[in-house]
């Protein structure tokens, strides 16, 4: 659940995201969330303070696996037209949101 070369992962240009003091952003969670500014948003989309508190992603198992979910679809590839990663990621979220009987959202594309 967390990664074993843990290193700081701040990058001090995000500014919307920033470190907190004394904080460590290395990866987290079955995907491994790493970066300020990956926790920063991740949090915003799901509720918690990634910033201030990124440990959470690997103690708490809801905020675990939203956060897994998040990263999977977080448009990594957004800025490179419709690849087939892309395609993939959705089909596949599309398909586990119907295992678990919720709703895959509005919003499952970049």
């Amino acid at each position: 659940t967390e990664e074993i070369e843990r290193g700081t992962y701040c990058d001090s240009s995000a500014v919307a995201n920033p470190c907190a003091p004394g904080r460590q952003y290395y990866g987290r969670g079955p995907l491994q969330l790493s970066w300020n500014y990956n926790y920063g948003e991740c949090g915003k989309a799901n509720g918690f303070d990634g910033l201030r508190n990124p440990d959470i992603v690997a103690k708490d198992p809801v905020v675990t696996w939203k956060s897994a979910l998040w990263f999977w679809i977080n448009g990594m590839e957004c800025n490179h037209g419709n690849t087939d990663e892309v395609e993939d990621r959705v089909r596949y979220y599309r398909e586990y949101c119907k295992q678990l009987g919720v709703s895959p959202g509005n919003n499952i594309r970049c």
